[in-house]
């Protein structure tokens, strides 16, 4: 029904223009010259209409196109005409634009609920592009840099030159540390960059933390740690030391009152003896100062890309010499071309710790075996792995396994393990520890 409506209607308009067709004809051949201006006239307004007819719909289509980009959802097509066919065609129109209208709305709420969730975020947030533009920074980067509104990097330079040095040469997935201060209070910022394209721009996420507060407690507890193992450690070193000095000096006061009958042999041996234990136990204590010195004067490593496998052999070969009875020790690296960025000597020296401290736990077992490993994570992230089937660490030293002169060897300094943290710390990574009793222990060092 609806398309004899629009065929009838361009049949009847047809038929029109092949009439006043005739008639211009018919004029011309009569000299009839003021009918044939107002037959050519007809002809004109008849065409005009027909075209203006067949182009309607075209024209509908590409009104609500503009429309809905220029997102304008007001505009509505007339349901009530004539034409069946028209009517269906402006009743659908309409509907996809109150569908495209409502997925508009749709797509605002939700903008405005994570814009809301980003302004509400703990942590600052901004997005720049490559000439610097800030397209977004929320309240709480404002408020850690003090400083509103941001609209380009440049502006850090009022905040802090050292802070704009960080952000020009920003790369993706980089993380940086910054301290700024003020004349209130300073700040610890923790700085990581994200890449984003939007619209075909590409754009760097840079997130930023205060960790200041918790670097602050962290410090504070390793301290109050180190000030409880140091004064345990002298008090049992002078100790001793302060015992026999106070027993020589009762002995030499007595030689004194017997000086008129001679100072005996056995007694100048006493006192030979008590002055070489005084003599060890000061070099005990020179040691563990010596210890506490290394501790706090790690060399920033000079890093560079190292095979695996080359540092897995300089290791073994220095861990070789270690009593290593009934213990199989295993080194693997997946893929066999694993390469690291790294200090060759600083990472040696931890596999050492980490490979003779497996040894040692191993000591007594009839099948120890000590796996060492490095391999790449399901996010492509680089690790090393030492892995033993020994005894296993109680749940309540693993905190404080790490803690600098902690230990729980009958000898040694316990700087083994945190001297290799900050080892780790200092590359960028970390050092973890997993332990299940009686079954294995895992140090994994993670890059």
């Amino acid at each position: 029904m609806a398309s004899r409506n629009f065929y009838l209607q361009l049949i009847v308009r047809v038929i029109f223009l092949t009439l006043t067709a005739i008639a211009i004809a018919f004029s011309i051949t009569a000299k009839w010259y003021i009918a044939l201006g107002f037959s050519v006239l007809l002809l004109t307004a008849q065409v005009y209409s027909l075209i203006s007819f067949i182009n309607s719909t075209n024209r509908k289509i590409a009104y609500f196109f503009d429309a809905i980009r220029n997102e304008d959802f007001t505009l509505r097509f007339p349901e009530k005409v004539t034409i069946e066919s028209f009517k269906e065609l402006n009743q659908s129109l309409n509907r996809v634009n109150g569908l495209i209208q409502e997925v508009h709305l749709q797509l605002q709420i939700r903008e405005n609920y994570y814009q809301e969730i980003l302004k509400q975020a703990n942590i600052g947030i901004m997005t720049f592009n490559e000439k610097g533009h800030i397209l977004f920074s929320n309240p709480t980067l404002e408020r850690l840099l003090n400083y509103s509104p941001l609209n380009h990097i440049k502006q850090l330079k009022q905040i802090d030159e050292g802070l704009y040095e960080i952000f020009m040469p920003f790369e993706p997935f980089e993380r940086k540390l910054f301290q700024l201060t003020n004349e209130r209070e300073q700040k610890q910022l923790a700085l990581k960059s994200t890449p984003l394209t939007l619209d075909k721009q590409s754009l760097l996420l840079v997130v930023a933390q205060d960790i200041h507060h918790e670097l602050d407690e962290k410090e504070t507890d390793s301290w109050v740690r180190l000030i409880r193992v140091l004064t345990h450690e002298i008090m049992n070193t002078i100790t001793p030391i302060t015992s026999i000095s106070d027993s020589i000096l009762k002995h030499f006061k007595s030689l004194e009152r017997e000086s008129s009958e001679g100072i005996g042999n056995d007694k100048m041996a006493s006192s030979i003896k008590g002055l070489q234990v005084i003599r060890e136990q000061g070099g005990d204590l020179m040691e563990f100062v010596q210890s506490y010195r290394s501790f706090l004067s790690v060399p920033k490593p000079d890093k560079a890309l190292v095979p695996a496998k080359k540092l897995f052999d300089k290791t073994q070969l220095l861990t070789s010499k270690e009593p290593i009875q009934n213990i199989e020790i295993k080194w693997t690296a997946e893929p066999k071309d694993l390469e690291l960025f790294i200090d060759e000597k600083q990472l040696t020296q931890v596999l050492i710790n980490l490979v003779k401290n497996a040894i040692h736990s191993l000591e007594g077992r009839e099948k120890g075996s000590i796996w060492v490993r490095a391999a790449l994570d399901r996010n492509g992230k680089k690790y090393i792995e030492v892995r033993d089937n020994g005894p296993g660490i109680p749940e309540e030293l693993i905190d404080e396994i790490f803690v600098p002169f902690f230990t729980t060897k009958d000898k040694g300094t316990g700087i083994g393990l945190s001297l290799s943290k900050q080892i780790m710390q200092q590359h960028g990574g970390s050092l973890k520890l997993h332990s299940i009793i009686d079954q294995e222990t895992v140090f994994t060092l993670l890059f």
